[in-house]
């Protein structure tokens, strides 16, 4: 295997980022590049980010096909065997289809809530990173920061300054991270609002299979509304399905109003009568009209 010099300090990038596609992310380093068999280097456990086949992997491929890897992964050792990836599941793949052997790869030593924080970091930014993906990895980032004895208003602080994100907003997609894969989906897809998402994310698994299977059959995907009222009859021991096919179904009557042109109001009621006065008569002639059987 061949090995290169690296400085202390590596900006991690992937190809995309090369193209003025993405921010880079800066990570520490001080260890030796060494190239790597591809079959050596497993996926990170629980990684929250998707390797897609899409356009931009199939850009990758033919970049790698020229160029080869040019900006290393990140890796540390495995106790069942070879390499566990924390940065560049997309350029393993990418170099996979290409139909390479290995990649160059920094062997980093590090614990689990490090290898943790490096793994979002290098990836959080991506602009093409969906809801879902951000929720579990702010999640996963949010506890090993925890693990490492940062409180939690100072881990959402510092979140928030290295992302770009507000506080409030990566509070609100560590909440989204306790719903199901299924609820995740149906946020991805906007189907049904980060907001509403919020309100679920508070229930048991349990109770959100049962919010899902009455969508699924009533095919309406609750609004800001009705998540609150979900939330608030949980809290009060009301909520079941019967109760949310009812509210799910429920359909407020349209709101009626009637408004009349000048001109006839003008040919009926004398121009220094109030609006309140018009009504008045108005109401009156109805309730007359109305003791008659509402008819003419």
């Amino acid at each position: 295997m061949s090995k290169r010099n690296l400085g202390e300090r590596i900006k991690l990038q992937s190809y995309g980022e090369m193209f003025g596609e993405e921010k880079e992310t800066e990570v520490i380093v001080s260890e030796q590049i060494k190239d790597v068999a591809l079959s050596e280097l497993h996926p990170f456990k629980n990684h929250p980010f998707k390797v897609l086949d899409d356009e931009k992997m199939a850009e990758m491929v033919e970049s790698v096909k020229q160029y080869g890897i040019l900006v290393p992964a990140i890796a540390r050792i495995r106790a069942e065997g070879g390499y566990e990836l924390i940065s560049g599941h997309r350029r393993h793949h990418a170099a996979t289809l290409a139909g390479l052997d290995t990649m160059p790869v920094m062997i980093k030593d590090c614990d689990d809530d490090e290898s943790t924080v490096i793994m979002v970091d290098a990836n959080i930014q991506r602009e093409d990173i969906s809801i879902s993906e951000k929720a579990k990895a702010y999640r996963m980032k949010y506890d090993a920061m925890k693990h490492q004895g940062v409180s939690g208003g100072s881990s959402l602080a510092e979140m928030s300054e290295s992302a770009g994100e507000s506080s409030k907003t990566i509070q609100r997609l560590i909440y989204l991270s306790n719903l199901s894969d299924e609820l995740l989906e149906l946020i991805d897809s906007k189907k049904l609002g980060i907001a509403q998402g919020v309100d679920l994310a508070f229930l048991s698994k349990e109770k959100q299979e049962i919010v899902l299977s009455v969508m699924e059959k009533t095919g309406i995907y609750v609004n800001m509304e009705q998540s609150a009222r979900i939330k608030n009859a949980v809290k009060e021991g009301l909520f079941n399905e019967q109760w949310l096919l009812e509210i799910l179904s429920y359909k407020k009557p349209p709101v009626r109003k009637v408004v009349f042109n000048q001109n006839k109001l003008d040919s009926y009621f004398e121009p220094n009568m109030t609006n309140e006065d018009i009504e008045g008569i108005i109401v009156k002639l109805l309730d007359e009209w109305k003791a008659k059987g509402g008819q003419d």
